[in-house]
């Protein structure tokens, strides 16, 4: 279930990211790029990367790696520390529930989901994609 106080801080980063930055004309796929800030703190952050590529069969993602814009240093970080699974597969379901709710009501979807294809995953790991 959605944490609302945490999914409006993150509609307000994306909003934020989408407002301000025309996304290249090269845009085929966005993907939420998701690291382990603080392994001991239980600290997870998400990216959001726009790729010049799309490849739903490929897992890995490296279509992702074609990137053509990138939030950067502009990352959301949530703090798992307070709940009962701190694990990174808790924070992914996290996060894709914001992205998913993003993609349905959030105030520039139309711009994310005009693309191919959109991801979500751990920078080293496989990719989930929830929309194509």
């Amino acid at each position: 279930m959605i944490q609302l106080p945490i999914y409006e801080e993150f509609a307000h980063w994306l909003d934020d990211l989408l407002e301000n930055n025309e996304m290249p004309e090269s845009t085929q796929a966005y993907c939420f790029n998701l690291y382990e800030e603080s392994d001991e703190d239980h600290i997870y952050g998400v990216q959001l990367v726009a790729a010049g590529d799309f490849d739903p069969e490929d897992k890995e993602g490296e279509w992702a790696c074609e990137e053509v814009w990138s939030s950067g240093e502009n990352i959301f970080t949530v703090d798992t520390s307070d709940e009962e699974d701190t694990g990174w597969s808790h924070a992914q379901e996290l996060f894709k529930e914001m992205a998913e709710e993003y993609l349905a009501n959030g105030k520039y979807a139309d711009v994310i989901k005009g693309a191919k294809g959109v991801a979500i995953g751990f920078v080293d790991g496989d990719l989930e994609i929830i929309a194509q």
